[in-house]
């Protein structure tokens, strides 16, 4: 028989298996897809009696080394040796990086859960599936040519040299337009304040007005200047994205989008403006949008591996830290009412003008800052019922945030080691 249908047989250390040799094809330039070759019974042990080839090697690992060629996802026993393993893996020319990032870590005595090993699988795949999407269709007109390239040139800063150039541009326009924001919010309330202390007409306030007026509309002019690349740079990003709607789902390109309005407002009102200062002021309300774009200098700069782990790390936690948050507004509600009533009632009435507090609020804010270890000093005990209160909440405090400590640094180690894992597969895979 030929084609796929074609059936081997496999003899690992006593232990026979049968396979089709369309799957040893699966992975060309490994010894199981050179068995298909027609110069491998001259090269391998081939029993032509039985037709079988025969591998003095372990048939436990091998039924994994088989069943991945079926699957293309390999994965090992719990109880192997590491060495046992990659010694067999190097007789089956299989690399140690295909090894499943769970049975990776298994082999390093690190537990964690299949969800939380797929995690950086997902984030890596999200981006690139939309590419993939496009560059299977059968067009091959300029956009089709050019829209990966040009996604990438203006979507992943590292992607290429000119990718880097481009997010080096946009960081210094969304810095520039920061500080022009701080200023031109500046401008606008000296001459609102100009207009509202100004009583009557003068040369003196009409020379002043005009100065805030140019310098509004040299600030002005730089902004649209620096809004003028941004429209170009989403426009490009949105005309090129392989999804729409993932591109609209993303918080940063929202913000993107919301920044373009301000400024083209403005000079849509620019005569109200005048007539009317407290607009501008509410504009410059508005253009807090512009410290929100802030955030994608994230985007643009290359995250420490630490960080990015620190991220994925607070999702799994989150029901924990829920529980401590709440554990600590109750200790914050409790030891605030104890030490209130306490210093209240454990003083002398001739001497209740002396203490630090003038109502509850202000004993829950000192019970706040003590659970937390800040401690500014502006609230202290005077009375011993008090002194009581404040050196539980600091023994409670400290038992508050030290006992889940172990739990986080758990979470973040397992995540810390899938990163490392990837990090060294995406490595391996490039060389």
């Amino acid at each position: 028989m030929e084609g796929s249908k074609e059936k081997v047989i496999l003899n690992i250390g006593g232990v026979r298996y049968t396979t089709y040799s369309s799957t040893l094809r699966t992975f060309p330039g490994t010894k199981l897809c050179s068995l298909t070759e027609p110069h491998a019974p001259s090269t391998y042990d081939y029993d032509p009696t039985t037709k079988e080839f025969f591998f003095d090697r372990s048939a436990e690992i091998f039924s994994y080394v088989l069943n991945y060629y079926r699957t293309k996802h390999f994965h090992c026993p719990i109880d192997i040796c590491r060495s046992v393993l990659e010694e067999e893996l190097a007789f089956w020319e299989i690399n140690e990086v295909q090894l499943a990032s769970c049975c990776w870590l298994k082999l390093n005595n690190r537990e964690v859960q299949p969800e939380e090993a797929d995690i950086w699988d997902e984030n890596e795949q999200t981006d690139d599936q939309c590419l993939i999407v496009q560059t299977e269709r059968r067009d091959f007109s300029w956009r089709t040519r050019w829209q990966p390239k040009i996604w990438s040139t203006f979507d992943k800063p590292f992607s290429s040299f000119s990718a880097k150039c481009v997010a080096f541009v946009s960081l210094l326009f969304i810095v520039g337009i920061v500080i022009i924001f701080c200023e031109e919010t500046k401008a606008h309330f000296e001459l609102f304040t100009a207009n509202s202390t100004s009583v009557g007409y003068s040369e003196a306030s009409h020379n002043s007005h005009e100065h805030f007026y140019h310098q509004a509309a040299y600030l002005l002019h730089l902004e649209l200047f620096c809004v003028l690349w941004f429209t170009f740079e989403f426009s490009v990003r949105f005309c090129f994205c392989p999804d729409k709607k993932p591109f609209f789902q993303n918080p940063l390109n929202a913000v993107d989008f919301l920044s373009l309005f301000p400024v083209y407002i403005e000079l849509f009102v620019a005569g109200q403006i005048q007539r009317t200062p407290s607009l501008g002021l509410w504009l410059g309300f508005v253009r807090i949008v512009y410290l929100l774009k802030l955030l994608k200098i994230s985007k643009l700069i290359e995250t420490p591996l630490i960080l990015r782990v620190l991220c994925y790390t607070l999702k799994p936690i989150l029901r924990e830290i829920c529980i401590l948050l709440m554990i600590l507004a109750f200790e914050t509600l409790f030891f605030g009412s104890l030490f209130f009533y306490g210093e209240l009632l454990g003083s002398h009435p001739s001497h209740r003008g002396e203490l630090h507090f003038a109502d509850i609020l202000l004993c829950f804010w000192w019970a706040l800052t003590t659970l937390t270890t800040v401690g500014y000093g502006d609230i202290f005990p005077l009375t011993t019922a008090g002194q009581v209160t404040a050196a539980l909440a600091a023994v409670f405090s400290t038992l508050t945030f030290i006992i889940p400590i172990p739990i986080f640094m758990v979470k973040f180690r397992s995540h810390y080691d899938i990163a490392i894992f990837k990090q060294k597969l995406k490595r391996r895979k490039k060389h």
